[in-house]
């Protein structure tokens, strides 16, 4: 798909430029001269870059007017909390407070409420592909939502080699995306993987959304790998306390042989 970019085939150079050239042709601008950050807008986000933003030691300015657009700073949200339940089928979101939904209404409906209460925003320096360090604001309040309700979920829901080696494959994933390798072997081999692991990530998830946090409020599953029995503090007959010695010897045996040799070796500077 060939793309139009005229910042690239032309002989625009700047910002200023692309906005006298809107004024020369009479086109429309939301912006002004001194609101003209760089913005990309989509279903999912809404990411803020340039002006004040170039140099990493600015604060960004939340409650600027023409500044924040899908939400509001963490001081402007309302001082009660909202609560929110999600409910997923194999990792995927399919209702919110028990409304079952599409994925684009899913994500417009937490856009409004994660905007609502100051979730979502990301001040961060990435490092793009081409090699430079590039600093932005992002706003996605629904993502924000989705990410941390999913992970929660899956506390209960998967073992934890599982849910370490996951997060190795997270971030190769989102290099994958980041750097436009959607179509690549690579990214259909990780995302069979995470959909075998996702067939167990079904349950209800419900947050607390107070002035940019979102506070784990309960969690539950069909398929929960914790058992209240087993890991509790009363009395059971699941675990006996007096197999932990044994065990901890064992564990900690390489370190004290380590020790207990290095003893002998000569000094090491």
């Amino acid at each position: 798909m060939a793309i139009i970019a005229p910042w690239r085939e032309w002989n625009i150079k700047s910002r200023d430029e692309e906005i006298d050239y809107a004024e020369a042709h009479n086109i429309p601008l939301k912006i002004s001269r001194e609101t003209n950050y760089s913005k990309d807008k989509n279903l999912w986000h809404l990411s803020h870059e340039g002006l004040d933003l170039e140099n990493p030691a600015n604060e960004p300015q939340y409650n600027k007017e023409g500044f924040l657009e899908l939400g509001v700073s963490p001081e402007q949200a309302p001082d009660t909390p909202t609560y929110v339940t999600i409910h997923f089928e194999k990792g995927v979101p399919t209702a919110i407070d028990g409304k079952e939904m599409g994925a684009v209404e899913i994500v417009e409906t937490l856009n409004k409420i994660g905007g609502a209460n100051g979730i979502g925003l990301l001040d961060i320096v990435e490092n793009r592909l081409v090699g430079m360090k590039s600093r932005g604001v992002y706003e996605t309040p629904g993502g924000a939502i989705l990410y941390k309700a999913h992970n929660v979920l899956e506390t209960i829901t998967l073992d934890k080699e599982s849910a370490h080696f996951k997060e190795i494959v997270a971030q190769k994933m989102a290099d994958l995306v980041y750097n436009g390798q959607w179509f690549t072997p690579l990214r259909e081999a990780i995302c069979a993987f995470v959909d075998q692991l996702q067939k167990t990530v079904t349950g209800d998830v419900t947050l607390k959304l107070y002035k940019g946090n979102m506070i784990n409020a309960g969690v539950t599953s069909p398929y929960t790998l914790y058992d209240e029995q087993t890991a509790s503090f009363g009395e059971d007959e699941d675990y006996n306390q007096a197999d932990s010695a044994g065990f901890i010897n064992l564990f900690g045996l390489p370190i004290a042989e380590r020790a207990k040799l290095a003893k002998k070796w000569p000094a090491i500077d």
